[in-house]
């Protein structure tokens, strides 16, 4: 008898122990640069984390902390979600220089295609196949980038020569270095810091893209804009959005399919179909104010592109410095872009 009731009382722990673990609460801190009203965190992270609690059944909620109001820099995100500070960071692998080397290929000049989009489906695909171990100390949940990066200065860019000698600000080591080749004098900021910089003449100008400039007023301290004819961006960034693997193994099974089913190259994609978006709404409201954008000729844009072309280069090189086969990647990131380009 004693013996029946044991197994009884064992029985009806594990069976209490499994409801436990099913209805288990989890609350996840996400943690980004942008302002709340960018247009990623407003209309991709926000939506992307109701739809996950939607899904948990209210089981996981995911609060969302912007402007680095968790304390730190925006260099500083990736190893707050890798120790545990944080249980997921939205950020660039740029702002931490030389960490990711083989990620960086398509921050190159000229690399990436017009839509965020489509390149963002080819460095899914090249982050896969190539890159998993610059990211193993994490859960990844989305590689993507932003859509074409451009010029906004407060005198115009016409060409390359009135380029030399102004102050601009580059997000990563290889925009900078890009503006280094093309004449400019790269000031390495965070784009937080875009507006004050500005503002107070430390910058002469920006590269960012479309989508964030309103975020930012850009728009009403830098009244001049530059693009690129062609089928080809100057440059983008890369973005990761990483999760705290011990944070990820926790979850009980169903809430890791939950996490799952809202991660990957999907996931990776409307992350940048939001970029594309917010493009086409920045460039109408610079258009509406007046401000100058300028179309650089497909003549003038080869000028820039053969100028360019030395960052690419540098960046083979290092890799071989570093025994990677610099060649052999940067040739498969142009063929999945050309792939998805189609």
């Amino acid at each position: 008898m004693n013996t029946w009731k044991t197994k009884i009382a064992a029985l009806a722990l594990a069976v209490s122990a499994s409801v436990a673990a099913h209805a288990q609460e989890v609350t996840l801190r996400l943690h980004q640069f942008l302002p709340p009203q960018g247009n990623v965190p407003a209309k991709a992270l926000v939506p992307w984390a109701k739809r996950i609690e939607e899904q948990s059944k209210g089981r996981i909620k995911i609060q969302i902390y912007s402007s680095m109001q968790l304390g730190g820099t925006p260099a500083q995100l990736y190893d707050q979600a890798r120790d545990g500070v944080v249980d997921m960071a939205w950020t660039l692998p740029g702002y931490t220089p030389g960490r990711f080397p083989k990620s960086e290929v398509f921050e190159l000049p000229f690399m990436a295609s017009l839509s965020a989009e489509k390149t963002s489906r080819a460095l899914w695909d090249y982050v896969q196949k190539n890159a998993m171990d610059e990211y193993k100390e994490v859960q990844v949940l989305a590689v993507h980038t932003h859509g074409p990066g451009l010029f906004h200065t407060k005198a115009p860019v016409i060409g390359l020569e009135s380029l030399r000698g102004m102050k601009i600000r580059g997000g990563t080591r290889i925009v900078n270095n890009m503006l280094s080749k093309l004449g400019a004098t790269p000031v390495g900021i965070p784009v937080s810091g875009v507006t004050e910089a500005l503002s107070k003449g430390v910058l002469d100008g920006t590269t960012i893209p479309w989508e964030v400039v309103p975020a930012f007023k850009v728009q009403e301290l830098a009244r001049n804009h530059t693009t690129f004819a062609g089928d080809r961006a100057l440059y983008v960034t890369t973005f990761v959005l990483a999760m705290n693997k011990s944070a990820y193994n926790k979850l009980p099974t169903d809430l890791k399919k939950v996490i799952d089913d809202n991660s990957g190259q999907e996931f990776s994609v409307l992350l940048a179909r939001t970029s594309d978006d917010g493009d086409i709404l920045g460039r109408d409201l610079t258009a509406k104010l007046g401000n100058k954008i300028t179309v650089l000729e497909p003549a003038e844009v080869q000028r820039w592109r053969r100028t360019a072309g030395a960052v690419e280069s540098d960046w083979v090189k290092e890799m071989q410095s570093k025994g990677i086969d610099g060649a052999k990647l940067l040739s498969e990131a142009k063929a999945l872009v050309a792939q998805y380009d189609k």
